[in-house]
This record gives C-alpha cells, structure tokens and sequence, in this order.
C-alpha cells in the first residue's frame, strides 16, 4: 500500500488569526480524506540566516524546517504582502531552504489571501526565491482567493464553502505533481 501524501503548510505571517493562517485552516478540514496536511509553527523561532550557520550541525529549528520540506510530498505557502514583498521573516524561512536541497524538485504553491489587486509584490519575490531553490512551482494550483474576515469561523477556517472547495481543488492538484510512493507488496 502506497503511503499517504503528506502537504506541509506554511504561514508567511506571524500575527495570531491572520487571513493566512486561516486559509492554511481550512486546507487542513477540507484536505481529501487520505492527505496528511502539516501546519508549520515555527517561522517566529527561526534564527536569521547566516551562511555560516547554514552547515551541519544546522540550528535545531532549521533541521526541524528542512526535516519537514522533505518528508512532505508537497508544500502550500500562504504569505501576506508587507511593504510590497514578503514580510522579512517568512523571506528569511525562504533563504534557509536556498541552501538545502530538500524542496529541489518539489510540488509548490502558494495562494493569495489580500484584497483584489493587491499581494503581486509578495507573488514575484516567491516565484523568484523558489526559483533559486529548484521547486517545482505548480502554476494552476497558484490562485487567489481574497478572504472576507466575517466568513471566519470560531476554529478560525473559513466557512465559504466556495472557498473550501478551492483550497480542495488546489491541494488535489499538489498531490497530483507530488511523487507516486511505490506499492510495497506484503
């Protein structure tokens, strides 16, 4: 039997109850059925990136980053626009993926949660950074989807159901570039 995917979730913004986080939410309810999704918590403990720190032993956070990028069989990035680019801490998680390898080749999206016309900044800085990394962005799983803050439950998803069944449709479509696990006979 094939093993599960596995979506890592990433969070570009550090605010508690952001729109971002709130889309990355409602990917984990609306996830198929078999997908494992990974919310990852970590952006605010990682250190500022440092090439000489980016050797073995790599700092623990770091190690737990790339640990998770590789064991996942694809990640969805969920970041806000900050001064026309990323904000300065999710840009940083970004640099310490440039030196690994572990998300080379790997299916990549990221869905954008600002406001009609706004977000493109933060768009072209990941296209770019995830260009120096080797992932395999998958374009038709990049969309937009603009979040009403009043369609944010209490378990802080989002209760559109049309939105739902967008983020349904963008993970199906990560899992569908991710890598087949091969069947293991018994």
């Amino acid at each position: 039997m094939s093993k599960p995917p596995v979506i890592l979730l990433l969070s570009g913004s550090l605010r508690t109850g952001s729109s971002n986080e709130s889309v990355l939410r409602t990917a984990r309810a609306v996830a198929p059925p078999r997908t494992r999704t990974v919310l990852y918590d970590g952006l605010a403990a990682l250190p500022h990136f440092n090439p000489d720190d980016d050797t073995h032993p790599l700092p623990a956070p770091v190690a737990e980053l790339r640990a998770l990028i590789s064991e996942a069989t694809a990640v969805l990035i969920c970041a806000p626009e900050y001064a026309g680019t990323l904000p300065g801490s999710f840009k940083n998680l970004l640099d310490w993926t440039v030196g690994g390898t572990e998300i080379c080749d790997k299916p990549v999206a990221w869905i954008n949660a600002a406001a009609p016309g706004r977000g493109q900044g933060a768009e072209a800085t990941l296209r770019t950074v995830l260009g120096y990394t080797g992932a395999d962005i998958v374009e038709a799983a990049c969309v937009r989807i603009p979040v009403d803050r009043g369609t944010v439950g209490g378990d802080g998803a989002i209760t559109d159901e049309r939105v739902r069944e967008q983020l349904r449709t963008v993970l199906v479509l990560l899992e569908a570039r991710g890598p087949e696990d091969p069947v293991q006979n018994s």
